[in-house]
């Protein structure tokens, strides 16, 4: 018997037993969910001795406990908690010589011969490093993680979180040396970041899921590494000991240099190891990894939660001669990755073409060049794409009634000449953050630079059901929503990861740590829609099935914190089916609360500055360099 089915089982009672209200344990008509998870955090410091990494100094960095919001309604001003709070329990342990002799000797034998980078000539050419980097090797980090997940010091369990920080410097067998990702290249344009660009070349690496088709770990692990005595590297200037403020603004960006930098007269003070490591494990393992904030609301704004979804994919052709959406979409890739995040619902996919005539022509120019289209609205020329697809919306979705959702993916293809304003964007409704369209962009530019369309599919449909970037990210202690600017600037490290979700473009799948985070912001959903439906539930009526459900969410309660996030994402979904079945309920009602919501945050607040998060192709971005 299924966990779901057992706890169905025990909810049965005689049916018209008392009349009396039931009392719930869990379920909570109109409020909100209320899970809990204590999440061991492992911390392993490998080539690192507690004189140089306190204990002390680096959990003063540390945050106690984490709450996720919908990032998308800061925008306007609003804090919606998800209804889940993490309260942290980490774990530290400094390994000793034998171990550390077994995993240096296992690098030394991945470590391969190979030119120095570019960003580590670069580093060489400083005026103030501390060394010379003389020669290089590459290391696999596929090989690196898996190893590290299965080979962990006595009594560090890498099914839980795990970050690992190595230091390789200062031993006799120390080999300078970056971690590379190759061998995924963009299923559109055959172009391999890993092999062809130096920028891509590593000095952390993680999350690889245990079915990765390219290098899955066989089992679940969740692990991150980290290794300063890599590079120095591009993704997040590291090499750069001369600058304090790398784009001019004033501010400085502040960065964690290669280890040998930790010393007296190097760019930073051997004392604050300790802090930066604290530093980057909160701001990028756990905010930007293990246990993020959603992008975007993850139940989808529809009336009931759906169970199908339909990739409507629409493109305006617009590349004189080049059938784009032939070209550089593969349809099935689209479909299979998405399923694997969202692996309760059913995807289909469907394709055609839209006329690329004047007024789409002048729309999307104006959103290049500051320019209206719609300036009657009072929207910005950011929201062009946005306002013309909605007045069109008829002509490009085509499936109602045939799936509970579309998602509305439109394209635009232009020719020699013409800008983009990046790759894509997921775009928000302009009203209270609602996740609305999805929009990419294809380019003989972009072509040359590596890009199709299906990998930025992937990834703006990605932001669409939630999924943040992790290079940015909300800090609960502080209440602070940030990137990889200024005092974050290092907030760049959590590129480094295999997820699909990241700019670094080495491969295009979810990490271990997307599904996880996903799981648990969709637990969090459908137990606050089964209890916003409760609320409408008529007097007398469904005490057998609100029971039930009251059961399965206390179901999902244990599972949640127990680390089982599929059983609580399954359990919590039964609980809504079962609310959703009782006749008489109201889903109509809840959605028209919902809408007016939606209105009074219209009323109260202005339109955001648009585009925070487009996925940017500009020439600062580290996705562009070289």
């Amino acid at each position: 018997m299924t966990l779901v089915a057992a706890i169905v089982a025990t909810s049965a009672g005689p049916a018209g037993s008392a009349a009396a209200a039931p009392s719930f344990g869990y379920l909570q008509p109109g409020g909100q969910p209320r899970l809990a998870e204590k999440v061991p955090v492992n911390v392993v410091f490998v080539g690192y001795e507690p004189a140089q990494v306190a204990k002390s100094g680096f959990l003063a960095e540390l945050a106690g406990e984490y709450e996720p919001v919908v990032r998308s309604r800061l925008w306007y001003g609003v804090t919606e908690k998800l209804g889940i709070k993490y309260r942290y329990d980490y774990r530290l342990t400094y390994t000793g010589k034998p171990y550390e002799d077994q995993f240096f000797q296992q690098l030394g034998k991945l470590a391969k011969p190979a030119p120095l980078t570019a960003y580590q000539q670069a580093y060489n050419d400083q005026a103030n490093n501390v060394l010379d980097i003389a020669n290089n090797h590459t290391i696999d980090a596929p090989s690196v993680e898996k190893w590290l997940a299965f080979h962990p010091p006595a009594g560090v369990d890498t099914r839980r979180n795990t970050v690992f920080f190595i230091n390789w410097y200062g031993r006799s067998d120390f080999k300078h040396h970056v971690y590379t990702k190759t061998g995924e290249p963009d299923p559109d344009t055959g172009y391999d970041f890993g092999v062809q660009r130096e920028s891509r070349k590593l000095i952390a690496w993680g999350g690889t899921t245990a079915d990765d088709e390219e290098t899955g770990l066989g089992a679940t692990r969740r692990v991150w590494f980290h290794d300063l005595s890599a590079g120095p590297e591009s993704w997040t200037s590291n090499f750069d000991v001369d600058n304090p403020d790398l784009d001019g603004d004033g501010v400085v960006d502040y960065r964690m240099p290669p280890t040998w930098e930790y010393a007296t007269g190097g760019f930073r003070s051997p004392s604050a190891l300790a802090g930066d490591l604290g530093k980057l494990t909160r701001y990028v393992a756990l905010n930007l990894l293990f246990t993020t904030s959603p992008l975007y609301p993850v139940e989808l704004p529809t009336t009931n939660p759906p169970r199908t979804l339909d990739l409507d994919n629409n493109t305006y052709e617009g590349w004189p001669g080049v059938d784009a959406s032939a070209k550089y979409i593969k349809p099935k890739l689209l479909v299979d990755e998405l399923s694997e995040l969202r692996w309760r619902n059913r995807f289909s996919q469907d394709q055609q073409d839209l006329p690329y005539d004047a007024r789409a022509e002048e729309c999307y120019l104006g959103a290049l060049t500051e320019e209206p289209c719609y300036p009657d609205t009072g929207y910005p020329a950011g929201a062009n794409l946005y306002l013309y697809n909605t007045e069109n919306l008829d002509r490009a979705l085509d499936d109602q009634g045939r799936v509970d959702y579309e998602i509305p993916l439109f394209n635009y293809a232009v020719g020699e000449g013409v800008d983009t304003p990046g790759l894509g964007f997921a775009d928000d409704n302009y009203v209270d953050g609602d996740q609305s369209y999805v929009f990419s962009f294809i380019s003989p530019d972009v072509v040359a630079s590596g890009y199709g369309l299906t990998t930025t599919q992937i990834h703006e449909v990605g932001h669409h059901l939630g999924m943040s970037h992790p290079h940015d990210g909300y800090d609960s202690a502080t209440g602070v929503d940030y990137g990889p600017a200024g005092e974050f600037y290092f907030a760049n490290a959590g590129d480094e990861n295999n997820s699909m979700m990241s700019y670094i473009d080495v491969n295009w799948d979810f990490s271990q740590f997307d599904r996880d985070n996903s799981d648990r912001f969709l637990t969090a959903a459908y137990w606050e829609a089964a209890n916003r439906l409760a609320a409408t539930v008529p007097a007398g009526r469904g005490r057998t099935a609100l029971k039930a459900a009251d059961l399965l969410l206390g179901g999902a309660s244990k599972a949640f914190a127990s680390h089982d996030y599929r059983a609580a994402y399954a359990l919590a979904d039964k609980a809504y089916s079962t609310v959703a079945a009782i006749p008489g309920v109201d889903a109509g009602s809840v959605s028209a609360q919902m809408r007016a919501e939606a209105e009074q945050a219209r009323k109260s607040s202005k339109v955001h500055d648009t585009h925070e998060f487009i996925d940017t192709l500009a020439p600062e971005s580290p996705r562009s360099q070289p």
